[in-house]
């Protein structure tokens, strides 16, 4: 039976010493015997003595730190439900999610103490937990009055009991809850583990945060024996950490890698251990992977999944490789092929697989053990997009005759001008070539005589320059006429979800009352 709370224990009777984490923000270290020791405090904390059941929730608001990830472990070894919080939201919005997930006891990092008080008069929770040097030392009080043993319940945990409820980013609407199993995420991290190559004596850079997907790649890591360092990114401080920490692998984002490599005095660090960068969140274009492989001394991988589904393809290091030195550059473009554990299809509205001739495109859907198993308390919902086992992704797209996706859009995202279907990603593949464009995204506004006109918010780099007419002009080189922004505006950032997806919605909703210029 796979229970991923066990993870802790096997190399704490394998190597008790062994470094566990390296929590940067708050200077502290822990070997795996002592983090096994507090996660059977923690689990023992909740069941005998706040007198939690299998399935209750426990939710968490905090950056990385070690008590988070020790939490993780804690709830998943005794069937504890783990309901991680996004910090970034508003008051407003992460009582929706308590109301909806109902938690039995929220605990939270001093930092967030003001959201914690302001929680406390919006949903009625039992137990409210605290940790850190400024905060109320309950959470600490609690570990240190458990027992130390392991708790008798981990014996009947694992495979299809829930573990964790992650909260979609929301690039659609209203965040809903997504419901993974032990055996589900140990799904996406055998696909994790084959698509990166992990091998025991890597240390790996957690960049994400642990309230959305990056936990699964930070745990797996973990599950082969290796260190795990927490930092809340920072350009500069992450570069001094792959140095100090000898990190070998890390998760980011194109534009995480264009500001590391715009750092002052990039080439004096000693990046000599890395071996692996996984991106996700988009295709790296093929300057940007010229770039990053001639800047950092190891090798990329693109991953593609979503909330509801842990790993869905890789683009290999490989194929990287090959698309620089002219073997199937178009790659780039591409999200790669399924997943170690992963069948995937793409299909017309009728359910039919489309052709792999790179042209017609269609609906990517999933089959995999490493889905969720439904959105939580939403089961009409889950109907829709969970069919005969299929997870229906609603990301548009293509595949060759090799099995290479090429996704084109987000359903919702496609701009209809004139009558013609405009793929937002590819309008924004082509503004990426202008060296001066650090991020990008292209939607539609509303325009009485086309219906919708292609409109695009440009984020610059920094001390870089350019005006609308050049962007428009470095589009139209590589674009049908049709598709070429008609009207562009700089802005100092994209709105973003907690997976760091820009959120397109939140654009269109910004810009509906007003009409795109004409050029």
């Amino acid at each position: 039976m796979v229970n991923i709370g066990q993870i802790p224990a096997k190399y704490a009777k394998l190597d008790p010493t062994r470094p566990a984490l390296i929590d940067i923000p708050n200077g502290c270290r822990m070997n795996y015997g002592t983090l096994d020791e507090r996660v059977r405090r923690v689990a023992n904390g909740y069941i005998n003595d706040l007198g939690l059941k299998k399935g209750d929730r426990v939710a968490v608001i905090s950056k990385n730190s070690i008590e988070y990830i020790e939490n993780y472990f804690a709830c998943a070894r005794v069937g504890l439900i783990i309901q991680p919080l996004n910090w970034r939201l508003g008051t407003g919005e992460l009582s929706r999610i308590l109301l909806d997930g109902k938690p039995s006891v929220l605990v939270s990092s001093d930092e967030f103490h003001e959201v914690q008080q302001e929680l406390q008069k919006l949903v009625d929770i039992d137990h409210w937990l605290e940790y850190g040097e400024d905060g109320d030392g309950s959470y600490e009080r609690l570990v240190e009055a458990a027992s130390s043993e392991e708790p008798k319940q981990s014996a009947t945990v694992g495979d299809n009991d829930p573990m964790l409820i992650l909260y979609t980013g929301g690039t659609t609407g209203e965040s809903k809850g997504a419901l993974h199993t032990h055996k589900g995420f140990y799904a996406g991290m055998l696909n994790q583990t084959v698509g990166e190559r992990i091998v025991p004596t890597d240390v790996y850079m957690l960049t994400g945060q642990m309230f959305h997907i990056p936990i699964v790649l930070a745990v797996n890591y973990m599950a082969h024996g290796c260190p795990l360092v927490l930092i809340n990114f920072d350009a500069k401080l992450a570069l001094e950490v792959i140095e100090q920490e000898h990190v070998s692998a890390f998760l980011g984002i194109t534009t995480m890698l264009n500001w590391m490599m715009s750092v002052d005095h990039f080439d004096q660090y000693n990046l000599s251990s890395l071996r692996n960068i996984q991106y996700g969140g988009g295709p790296m274009g093929m300057k940007v992977v010229k770039a990053a492989l001639e800047s950092f001394p190891c090798t990329l991988i693109q991953g593609y999944g979503q909330t509801e589904g842990m790993g869905m393809t890789f683009l290999s290091q490989e194929d990287h490789l090959n698309a620089i030195n002219g073997i199937h550059p178009e790659r780039l473009s591409s999200c790669g092929r399924e997943a170690f554990t992963t069948t995937l299809q793409i299909v017309d509205p009728q359910g039919n697989i489309v052709p792999r001739d790179g042209k017609t495109a269609g609906e990517i859907i999933v089959k995999s053990d490493a889905n969720m198993i439904g959105y939580w308390q939403r089961p009409e919902l889950t109907a829709k997009t969970i069919r005969d086992g299929w997870l229906y992704t609603g990301d548009v797209a293509t595949w060759d005759e090799d099995g290479y996706v090429f996704i084109v859009d987000r359903a919702k995202d496609m701009i209809i001008s004139g009558g013609e279907n405009i793929y937002s990603t590819q309008v924004e593949d082509a503004i990426y070539q202008h060296d001066a464009v650090l991020e990008v995204a292209v939607f539609g506004v509303p325009d009485d005589e086309w219906g919708e006109l292609v409109k695009a918010a440009v984020v610059l780099k920094p001390g870089r320059t350019a005006t609308e007419q050049e962007i428009i002009e470095t589009a139209k080189k590589h674009l049908a006429s049709y598709q070429k922004p008609r009207s562009v505006e700089f802005v100092d950032s994209l709105p973003k979800s907690p997976t760091s997806k820009i959120l397109k919605r939140e654009l269109r909703e910004r810009y509906q009352n007003k009409r795109g210029n004409m050029v």
